[in-house]
């Protein structure tokens, strides 16, 4: 691996302290790096590859201290809408993983599977399991167009099941914890969001009673992997179909979401941010960061994300002003606590030695991100 400057180069500031290691009972982190989970649908019929291998090798290699797959289906049911996602359920499939955990450890980093169901995001003409009706906190999108249909009783336990076999199947499989995709408007955070949730029975109501059922889950899967066995939470106030929703108005509000969540068994939250520089509630007095409020509630650790790395294009042995205030933010944030670990997607996408070369001072080196990056 190259070796680090220890100072800037040109006008970006050392991140010196992001390549400190991390350490949470059994998670191991060589460096407060880590992969942002990014859907690529790229396993035929939802079995990893020897490309997927490759993938998140690769990016290992780089010098990222922990991998967070993909999203990956969970059994169901009406789990998601694409064939070629990978699942994390089944003989083939659990192949395919472990092949993909041995080839990530080898190259010294951590990783998780991301657990995914869509709910109502799978739309109503899926090409993945077409037979089987989309499913949903109350069988409509965020529009309130009628989707599908709403979650039963019996769905509820089902989803729960399938959430707790592929955490088990992870753990058994050699994987370093697991992360429960509840972001972006997908089907856990559905039961958090008015527009997604209009049921009249105890998952609805406070924002608390709202999030009863997603710690529901997250209490199954502890129950089920044990108390060693890391559960990170990715949460967001955005969605997929709406970049302006917003859960929570205030502090306060978020504390609602976050400590039944917290209380039910999660380790990590993932906060999910477009922009991490930018502070989450007006009129603090602590101008935090999603990230940072959620660390400050929970007291829990934190990874941060949000365009890290891809605004600008790096020119020669330097990149431009605005790019470099970003990292001077991310490296403030980093010192005031604001989190643990902060996650690069695009980034990564584009230049899989992207940490690597970071850490030493290559700037010029550096494959920035086009949108035709992969």
């Amino acid at each position: 691996m190259p070796q680090p400057s220890h100072e800037s180069t040109g006008s970006v500031p050392a991140l010196d302290d992001l390549f400190d290691e991390f350490r949470m009972g059994s998670l191991r982190l060589r460096n407060r790096f880590a992969m942002a989970p990014m859907t690529r649908a790229q396993s035929p019929g939802g079995v990893p590859n020897a490309e997927n291998v490759e993938h998140y090798r690769a990016r290992a290699a780089g010098g990222v201290g922990l991998i967070i797959t993909e999203g990956t289906y969970v059994r169901g049911p009406a789990a998601g809408p694409v064939a070629e996602v990978p699942r994390f359920y089944g003989a083939d499939s659990a192949a395919g993983w472990r092949a993909v955990a041995e080839a990530v450890h080898a190259e010294g980093a951590a990783i998780v599977p991301q657990l995914w169901h869509t709910g109502v995001a799978r739309g109503g003409a899926p090409a993945f399991e077409p037979e089987s009706p989309t499913v949903s906190p109350s069988g409509v999108d965020h529009a309130g167009q009628v989707v599908g249909r709403p979650l039963t009783t019996a769905d509820l336990d089902a989803v729960i099941a399938s959430f707790v076999e592929s955490a088990t199947l992870a753990r058994q499989l050699g994987f370093d914890g697991v992360e429960l995709h509840g972001a972006h408007g997908y089907l856990l955070d559905q039961f958090f969001w008015a527009a997604t949730n209009h049921r009249t029975d105890e998952y609805n109501g406070t924002l608390g009673r709202r999030a009863f059922f997603p710690a529901r889950v997250v209490a199954a899967v502890r129950a089920a992997v044990g108390p060693d066995f890391p559960i990170i939470y990715r949460f967001s106030q955005w969605k997929g179909a709406d970049y302006t929703a917003r859960i929570a108005e205030t502090p306060g509000e978020l504390e609602q979401l976050l400590i039944p969540l917290a209380e039910a068994g999660v380790d990590i939250f993932h906060a999910s941010l477009r922009r991490h520089w930018l502070p989450e509630f007006t009129g603090h007095a602590d101008d935090l960061s999603l990230a940072g409020w959620t660390k400050k509630i929970t007291g829990r650790p934190v990874i941060t994300v949000g365009s890290v790395g891809v605004d600008s294009v790096f020119r020669g042995d330097r990149i431009d002003e605005a790019q470099a205030d970003r990292f001077r933010i991310l490296r403030d944030q980093f010192g005031r606590g604001e989190f643990d670990i902060v996650a690069l997607g695009r980034a990564l996408l584009a230049d899989p030695q992207w940490v690597n070369k970071m850490h030493a001072g290559q700037l010029s080196a550096i494959t920035p991100f086009r949108v035709d990056s992969r």
